[in-house]
């Protein structure tokens, strides 16, 4: 099975920091783009971050953009999601997402979880009020 393993998730004050990590069994299977979405519940799954390993173009929802940062190792199979300033509103289970296969091309690509083949089991990020 191909997978991606989430970590990273937990309890953290309104203001504070975490940082989420996503890792794919090869770089095979993500070689397009990695990227990250989160549900709260009650709510459909919203893009949150995104990192296209070819030019490393990264791009974020508008919701996160300046206080979330994504980044990736050398070898393109581990993501990052350093969360800084978080929010109440920011509590959601968080999914990696892996794109194996050239679903899009060009501006606003890799936002939309039918642009990408393998999803992590989530981890749970609460921030209190």
């Amino acid at each position: 099975q191909v997978q991606l393993v989430e970590s990273g998730g937990g309890l953290v004050q309104d203001g504070g920091s975490l940082r989420l990590s996503c890792a794919a069994s090869g770089r095979t299977f993500s070689r397009y783009a990695m990227g990250w979405f989160r549900q709260a519940p009650g709510k459909e799954r919203e893009f949150v971050a995104t990192i296209i390993w070819s030019g490393g173009d990264i791009y974020y929802a508008d919701s996160v953009k300046g206080r979330f940062t994504i980044s990736g190792d050398n070898a393109k199979t581990t993501v990052y999601l350093q969360m800084t300033s978080l929010k109440p509103e920011d509590t959601a289970v968080y999914y990696c997402a892996g794109a194996a296969d050239l679903h899009c091309q060009g501006y606003g690509c890799y936002r939309q979880d039918h642009e990408y083949d393998y999803w992590g089991q989530g981890t749970q990020v609460t921030v209190s009020s």
